[in-house]
């Protein structure tokens, strides 16, 4: 054997140019992008609420020479919105800070730690929210040959009757198709979305061009995942949306007289006067000998007009 050896002569130590964390991307997230965020002063308040029939009403009459024109009105009503809060921290104590190698910063991995758990935890929330049967005024379940994981389903059919049937509830179409990825990769693999497309454009079939087949303006897609199990159990991952769609009326930003399927209401005042939605502090935990760096967040996710939404359950199978 040669001497000395590669043992001799190396002595292994931490690269400090790398790591490895699994961070997810905060674009896998939809939570702040399907409906607009309004954010509020107070953590509870009431917003008004338009009553739909006065405004479809034909009322307008001939009006003769000399005489009142025909008037009506419109009422209002309250509705209630109310931000829980939520938080979590990651404490780093002075003996592991004192004995941590280059690359590794503790301060900034828990930051980045605590704040991929609320942007999780808010997806999550989210989507038991609003992805789910008997919250919309229409919901439909898909089986068999219906799904669109079967070549023989036929998607646009199925989203054309929910345009169809909010077009006819409200007088607005909807704008926004949200899925899982369970969903987006059965689609743009789907035959009629394939063919039709092919035809027209060489590009691969990403989010615009599903958009576009679907005539939506936006088509977006939840890659967020989560593990199942419990701390110290085996590892399960699953998609966080499952597999499931929605297509709503989405208002581009909160605004009177704007109607959206849902708002998120976030409260600033979790952020120590930063009028932020997520704060995030340093606390020196003495007793504990430790640093806790915690973040918190506040919000309502708020279904505020359900016949704006068209759930469909069990969209792929």
């Amino acid at each position: 054997m040669p001497q000395p050896t590669t043992t001799d002569v190396h002595v292994d130590a931490v690269l400090t140019n790398m790591s490895i964390a699994y961070i997810q991307n905060q674009s896998h997230f939809v939570a702040n992008q399907v409906f607009p965020t309004v954010p509020v002063e107070k953590q509870s308040d009431k917003y008004f609420v338009y009553t739909k029939g006065d405004w479809f009403r034909d009322e307008a009459e001939l009006r003769a020479p000399g005489t009142e024109s025909a008037g009506s009105g419109y009422t209002l009503s309250t509705d209630t919105y109310s931000a829980d809060v939520y938080a979590f921290h990651k404490d780093i104590d002075d003996q592991t800070r004192k004995n941590t190698d280059s690359p590794l910063n503790p301060d900034r991995d828990a930051t980045q730690f605590v704040t991929q758990r609320m942007l999780m935890r808010q997806e999550i929330d989210w989507f038991s929210t609003y992805f789910t049967t008997g919250v919309w005024e229409t919901d439909v379940t898909l089986s068999g040959t219906d799904q669109w994981s079967d070549a023989a389903s036929d998607p646009i059919e199925v989203i054309e009757t929910g345009k169809a049937t909010i077009l006819t509830s409200t007088g607005l179409m909807p704008n926004t198709l949200t899925v899982g990825y369970d969903v987006h990769r059965q689609l743009r693999n789907h035959p009629d979305i394939i063919d039709r497309i092919k035809y027209t454009s060489g590009a691969p079939i990403g989010n615009a061009l599903i958009a576009q087949f679907f005539g939506v303006d936006r088509y977006l897609v939840s890659m967020g995942i989560k593990n199942t199990a419990v701390e110290g159990a085996t590892t399960t991952m699953a998609n966080i949306a499952g597999k499931h769609a929605l297509l709503t009326h989405s208002a581009s930003a909160p605004s009177t007289l704007t109607p959206s399927a849902g708002y998120c209401f976030k409260w600033n005042g979790i952020s120590d006067g930063l009028g932020k939605d997520i704060g995030i502090t340093r606390l020196r935990m003495a007793p504990l000998r430790s640093d806790r760096i915690e973040a918190q967040m506040a919000w309502d996710n708020k279904v505020v007009a359900t016949d704006l939404g068209y759930f469909i359950a069990n969209a792929v199978a």
